[in-house]
């Protein structure tokens, strides 16, 4: 009795199969890169970029990354990323653990996540830079599984290039 309930409970929880084979009700791998632009000015300060996932509702599900500078100065500018402020920044001490980073350069930049329910989600990407240009970016996207997803979109101005990939 007991080893039959562990078997109905493990495939109800985990999509085990009765034949044992694994239908994955997770994505294995999310993967974004971001690429920031050089951008020519003669004052440049690095852009604070704010990365985050939502449910297909518009609602926060899961932060990815923040950069910004993690002085007590710093920490005026965060309001900059007007969309994350509203959605969760505004309520979250900073740095915060696994998501705060410090300012990057321009260059190729990679995120990872491992875990998100299947469903449909936005991948938001928000960049900006002290007394300059802002940009957002909205991926939507689906984690299905054993169906790996690409795709990318790009920017105007203070970022390149957002590719989102989720492999099973």
């Amino acid at each position: 009795m007991i080893k039959k309930f562990s078997r109905r409970l493990r495939a109800a929880c985990f999509g085990v199969t009765w034949a044992g084979s694994a239908t994955c009700a997770m994505a294995g791998n999310v993967t974004v890169s971001l690429d920031l632009p050089r951008i020519d000015a003669a004052n440049y300060q690095r852009p604070f970029v704010a990365v985050w996932i939502e449910d297909h509702q518009g609602h926060w599900v899961k932060n990815l990354a923040v950069f910004h500078d993690q002085t007590r100065i710093g920490a005026r500018w965060l309001p900059e990323l007007r969309h994350w402020w509203r959605a969760v920044g505004m309520n979250m001490a900073m740095p915060a653990d696994g998501v705060s980073r410090p300012t990057q350069p321009a260059g190729h930049h990679s995120l990872n996540l491992s875990g998100l329910p299947v469903g449909q989600y936005s991948l938001v990407t928000e960049v900006a830079r002290e007394k300059a240009g802002r940009d957002l970016v909205r991926l939507p996207f689906t984690v299905q599984p054993g169906k790996p997803f690409k795709a990318s979109t790009k920017g105007t101005a203070e970022l390149s290039q957002v590719t989102l990939s989720v492999q099973p």
